[in-house]
């Protein structure tokens, strides 16, 4: 599993793991019934304190994204067995093209890059 933090990230330590476990997770790089690393393995990987990846794997396990099993550690849960409202999933995006409109982006410009990061998406996870 490939992470990495920023320090120039505006956001905390622990979004930014929770937001990268998910990108794996979309472009099935993390597949159903994977393991994660241990805790004490990321953040050593990481430089980070151990408490910043719990907390991080908390939140996986509290949206459904992860379970913990006894014995065999963190495992990646199905993505498909989560009840997700549309809304719910719509906000984050609502979030992002509103930060692309406030950057100055023009419509074709957001479609280019949502695209873009559709295909990295699909590429990083293998042909599906």
């Amino acid at each position: 599993m490939f992470l990495t933090v920023d320090s120039e990230d505006k956001r905390p330590l622990y979004q930014q793991i929770v937001d990268g476990v998910k990108a794996l997770i979309a472009s099935g790089e993390l597949r159903e019934g994977m393991g994660l690393p241990s805790v004490r393995q990321v953040a050593g990987d990481l430089g980070v304190n151990l408490n910043t990846i719990a907390v991080a794997y908390r939140q996986l396990q509290a949206e459904g994204l992860v379970h913990v099993r006894h014995g065999a550690g963190t495992v990646v849960s199905s993505r498909h067995g989560r009840e997700v409202e549309e809304e719910e999933l719509r906000k984050p995006l609502r979030s992002a093209l509103t930060q692309l409109i406030l950057g100055g982006r023009s419509d074709r410009e957001i479609v280019t890059a949502v695209r873009r990061e559709l295909k990295l998406l699909h590429e990083r996870g293998g042909s599906r």
